[in-house]
């Protein structure tokens, strides 16, 4: 006869086995990749790819029509942008070992604000590695500007919750986004889009809401994989002055980098 210490621990097991073993494969994720695709994917520097609407646009990382198309691909192109960037990134390790990491791990990296002051890119004109973001401050809201503390690492994530960052661009000034952060499915989603005009030589470049970027994070049986989709819709007089495609690029990559290295910090 078993006794019911062993019947309630067979029980557990079969209620939690579920939770332990619901993270999905890239593959799974992503089906009809190149071989080519996925293994920059894999690559330190991950992969990115730019297009516009005069050549077409080129999205590899459509899921099949599910949701998550609805919530970022279509978010994206809703806005009808001119220029599109595409990234995919896995952080390698197993995402369902023991002492993994965890989404909560991927909302405290978002959480670091700061941590993105002084990130590097390579700067085309200068010819050498210069900080993108010379400051980062999260703020109060859209309506004020007063700087607020990054909060300490949380405990849980929240359903949903919103945040306003103020960049000190090395292009474009003092630049001004809401971060959007969501739980979706089996993941985290994260939108970002500025709250104001992005000038260049106090000319307007990228008008207020034209600029959106979706980055989604789910822990797979790889590891952590990051999917971005950026969107910017500029006038042509901007497009003329500033290589878009590339400045898009750049941005997303620092971005990418940050919360990257803040996930690769919670192991």
């Amino acid at each position: 006869m078993i006794k019911k210490p062993v019947l309630f621990l067979l029980f557990l097991i079969l209620i939690l086995f579920p939770v332990f073993a619901q993270n999905r494969s890239f593959n799974e994720i992503f089906p009809n990749l190149s071989p080519e695709i996925r293994a920059a994917a894999f690559s330190a520097s991950g992969y990115f790819n730019s297009s516009n609407r005069s050549r077409g646009f080129a999205v590899a990382g459509t899921m099949g029509g599910s949701a998550l198309d609805t919530q970022i691909v279509n978010a994206v192109m809703g806005k009808n942008p001119g220029y599109l960037v595409e990234s995919m990134r896995v952080i390698r390790g197993p995402g369902n070992a023991p002492g993994s990491v965890t989404l909560l791990d991927v909302y405290n990296a978002l959480g670091d604000i700061r941590g993105l002051k002084g990130r590097l890119y390579q700067s085309e004109t200068r010819k050498q590695s210069v900080p993108l973001f010379e400051d980062a401050t999260r703020l109060i809201s859209d309506k004020k500007n007063t700087v607020i503390p990054d909060p300490p690492p949380a405990r849980s994530v929240p359903p949903s919750e919103t945040l306003y960052i103020r960049l000190k661009d090395a292009n474009f000034g003092n630049s001004f986004y809401r971060g959007e952060m969501s739980l979706i499915q089996n993941g985290l989603l994260y939108r970002m889009s500025n709250y104001k005009n992005l000038t260049y030589l106090f000319i307007p470049v990228i008008r207020e809401d034209k600029f959106t970027a979706q980055l989604y994070f789910e822990i797979i049986n790889e590891g952590v994989l990051i999917y971005g989709l950026a969107g910017v819709d500029v006038s042509d007089f901007a497009a003329s002055k500033v290589d878009m495609a590339s400045a898009i690029s750049k941005r997303l990559e620092v971005i990418i980098s940050w919360v990257a290295d803040g996930i690769e910090k919670s192991r």
